[in-house]
């Protein structure tokens, strides 16, 4: 199944039958913030909160991308992994 549309990609991806991989999943969190919100300006989450620096990380990691850019992205993503999940 191929989505057209970000909403139809992030209505793909609540239909999985199985959880994607740690990499998978902060691949699509960091994406999809950058889809929606633009660059990462937040301050780095301090502490042992592994988790939200995990997150802050890959979204990090996709500075500088276009909204559009980031959307596109997120569409070819979430088209590979559904093979394997749905």
């Amino acid at each position: 199944m191929k989505p057209t549309t970000f909403e139809e990609a992030i209505a793909l991806t609540q239909k999985f039958t199985s959880k994607p991989s740690n990499e998978e999943l902060l691949k699509l969190y960091g994406l999809y913030k950058q889809a929606t919100e633009g660059d990462n300006v937040s301050e780095r989450p301090g502490g042992f909160d592994f988790k939200a620096a995990a997150k802050y990380n890959s979204w990090l990691g996709f500075k500088g991308k276009s909204k559009s850019e980031a959307t596109a992205l997120y569409l070819e993503l979430v088209e590979k992994i559904a093979e394997k999940y749905i």
